[in-house]
């Protein structure tokens, strides 16, 4: 890379990061009711048992779209929202999202991309998939990339999401991976696995 980001686009950036950023996280004796944990015993063909635990969310694996939107403009739309167990407390990420039961990812693509910003496409494409962690899930990630995108919507966010849309081009998109304010792993393999394609 060598220094394609505007310093007016970073400067917006930075004003997201200062508005969502955690000032105070206190820890609250509550029963988690998302997330649960299950212990198997899994019997092998070598005759060995092991004990594995299977976190599931919300009494379900978690498979989740993750969605790497192209403007008509050729601009890449990412997002910025509270992490508050990461360093900076704030993520800067591709739009993405839970499947929902019975829904095909490519929908559940659409239907994040429609939430998160506003954006839709009629042209997207599976990029990849894979395992968010096969230590302790079965959940799968679905990259997708969605082309032509166009801002027709205004945000649909549960009361608790917070959640700001951040256009720029996709080699600054890729710069701001670089410079380590893009670090979630299904942002950085979704950006990976499209630059040929968007490059083109």
């Amino acid at each position: 890379m060598n220094g394609k980001m505007r310093k007016e686009k970073l400067e917006e950036l930075h004003q997201y990061i200062k508005e969502l950023k955690t000032i105070k996280l206190e820890k609250t004796e509550q029963i988690p009711a998302f997330l649960t944990a299950t212990t198997y015993l899994s019997t092998l063909t070598n005759n060995c048992t092991i004990k594995r635990e299977r976190l599931l969310k919300n009494k379900k694996d978690g498979n989740a779209a993750i969605i790497l939107p192209i403007t008509k403009e050729h601009n890449t739309v990412l997002v910025v929202q509270p992490r508050v167990f990461t360093d900076r407390t704030v993520g800067i990420e591709l739009p993405a999202g839970y499947i929902e039961k019975n829904e095909l990812p490519i929908i559940a693509a659409a239907r994040e991309l429609k939430e998160e910003t506003g954006y839709i496409s009629s042209n997207i494409k599976l990029l990849t998939s894979y395992y968010q962690d096969q230590g302790c899930s079965g959940a799968k990630n679905y990259s997708f990339l969605a082309l032509s995108c166009e801002k027709n919507y205004s945000q649909s966010l549960d009361p608790d999401e917070y959640i700001k849309y951040f256009e720029c081009t996709f080699e600054e998109a890729l710069e701001l991976m670089e410079l380590g304010y893009i670090n979630d792993a299904n942002s950085i393999i979704t950006l990976e696995k499209s630059k040929q394609l968007v490059r083109r």
